[in-house]
């Protein structure tokens, strides 16, 4: 049994990162209060420019665009573990994560 399914262009991976990234930036508007989720919904508008890069890569037959990526995400990768650590760091000291809780400072 074989399926006739017709191709798939690079509209639909544009598409598809352009929900993702509309999602994220939905994310980042409705919920400002936990900082988990808007470190999460930042990382998801670098994976979805990461998907334009390598659907883009891959449509004009060069890997520019995928070595560019491997580059993000190393980048993606360190701002996660900083993010997480100052999130460490500030829950120890106020006992909370809430965004607007953590906009006052201390001396």
């Amino acid at each position: 049994m074989s399926l006739n399914l017709p191709p798939v262009g690079l509209e639909h991976f544009l598409f598809l990162a352009g929900i993702l990234f509309s999602i994220a930036v939905a994310g980042i508007f409705l919920n400002r209060k936990n900082v988990i989720l808007l470190l999460m919904c930042i990382e998801l508008m670098l994976l979805s420019v990461n998907f334009n890069f390598v659907a883009f890569s891959h449509w004009l037959g060069n890997l520019d665009g995928q070595v560019f990526v491997f580059f993000i995400l190393t980048v993606a990768a360190a701002e996660a573990a900083i993010g997480l650590a100052i999130l460490v760091v500030l829950f120890r000291e106020r006992r909370t994560i809430n965004v607007e809780e953590l906009d006052t400072m201390r001396g």
